[in-house]
């Protein structure tokens, strides 16, 4: 089993939440949502991939709802976004990194954590994707809007990407920190280049007109 560095965990564990707390947060100020509202998004954008991650590997109760650092990590992040979006909302790009480092710190985070856990490598490779995309998806469908890994540029492949390669080096027993970021690095470098370059992953083919 997997001896997990509990400091490097952490760290990637509050950087994920952070940064998809702060995109979470800016989806419901332009959705005009109040206060409550702000801190919901925040919260289930950066707890609801580990909170599903836990549940998969049973491991209860999930740290989203009970370790106390990450809960206020949401939500200072919630309260930052809520009282200072129009200088947020002047970056909006920046919302996009935000969202590429919370999907890469969560993949690798997501597989190291199932890893620790004892659970097999395929397994540990569904749940960093799992873990990366499910807070996002939760974010979006209280907003009302179609999930963006469903219809943006490429957004769960960088996932599953990561989380193959850290899975593979605890495989061959090459894992280390250096390794982890450079994984982390890596999920966040793909993203980041299907954002400038609007790629996308492939889709049906247009058979007619749309009804």
């Amino acid at each position: 089993m997997l001896t997990l560095d509990t400091h490097l965990q952490l760290v990637l564990d509050l950087v994920g939440v952070f940064a998809f707390a702060l995109s979470g947060g800016l989806v419901a100020v332009r959705k005009r949502l109040d206060l409550f509202g702000v801190l919901v998004l925040a919260a289930a954008a950066a707890l609801g991939g580990g909170v599903i991650r836990d549940v998969l590997i049973g491991r209860v109760p999930p740290v989203g709802v009970s370790d106390w650092r990450l809960l206020s990590c949401a939500l200072a992040a919630g309260l930052v976004t809520f009282f200072f979006h129009p200088g947020v909302e002047r970056i909006g790009r920046f919302v996009r990194v935000l969202d590429a480092a919370g999907l890469a710190v969560f993949a690798i985070g997501g597989s190291l954590t199932s890893l620790g856990e004892g659970m097999d490598g395929v397994t540990s490779v569904l749940v960093g994707v799992v873990t990366a995309i499910g807070g996002g998806m939760i974010r979006d469908v209280l907003a009302g809007q179609v999930p963006e890994v469903l219809r943006r540029e490429m957004y769960a492949l960088p996932a599953l990407l990561g989380s193959t390669l850290v899975v593979l080096a605890h495989h061959y027993d090459v894992i280390n920190p250096v390794v982890v970021w450079g994984c982390v690095l890596l999920v966040f470098a793909v993203r980041i280049i299907a954002v400038v370059l609007d790629l996308n992953a492939p889709k049906p083919l247009r058979t007619g007109a749309n009804p």
